[in-house]
Formats: C-alpha cells, sequence, structure tokens
C-alpha cells in the first residue's frame, strides 16, 4: 500500500485506520481463500492493531497468516511491514464465517 496523501494522517504520519483496512483486507482475502464461497460469506468480526513505527513515505507489505481456521470463525495474524522488512503495525483480526441466506 502506498503512503502518500490518500493514506497518511494530518501529521504527516501513516495513518492508523489505513493500516487496520489494510490488515483487514489481507484478512478478508485469506479467510475466503479457505472457505466454499457459494455457501459461506466471511465477515470480520473484531479486529486490533499496534503501531509500532511511523511511516512517512514509500510503500507498506501486509502478510497474513491464519492462528486458527475453525468451523465458523478465524483468527488472522498480519504483519506490516516497510520496505526494509521493519515491523509498522501488527495486528489481529477474528473473522466470523456466516452461512449465506
Amino acid at each position: 500500500m502506498p503512503v502518500d496523501e490518500r493514506t497518511r494522517q494530518p501529521f504527516g504520519i501513516l495513518h492508523g485506520g489505513a493500516s487496520i483496512a489494510l490488515a483487514e483486507t489481507v484478512a478478508s482475502f485469506g479467510a475466503v481463500a479457505s472457505i466454499d464461497r457459494e455457501r459461506f460469506v466471511a465477515v470480520g468480526q473484531e479486529i486490533n492493531g499496534n503501531h509500532i513505527r511511523p511511516k512517512l513515505e514509500g510503500t507498506v507489505r501486509a502478510v497474513g497468516v491464519p492462528v486458527h481456521a475453525g468451523r465458523t470463525s478465524q483468527v488472522w495474524s498480519i504483519e506490516i511491514t516497510d520496505e526494509e522488512g521493519r515491523l509498522v503495525c501488527i495486528s489481529r483480526c477474528t473473522m466470523a464465517i456466516v452461512e449465506r441466506r
């Protein structure tokens, strides 16, 4: 994700909300890749994040790893890093797996 005028907060650093949105996007993609999308949908249930270091410009990369993949919920750990691999944010996202109506 680029760190620019679209993703920075008024003080010029990467907005925490942008990091959390990126983290939930990664968890969502991971969750839907592992379920039967004709029968189920994955929706965000809870997310938290710890912002470790500020990022003023450039890009960040998010990688998600499943911590738990159950029948009705999944928990994902997402690390957001800068170009040098330094941790910018770490997040945990719980996805609810819900049967389609």
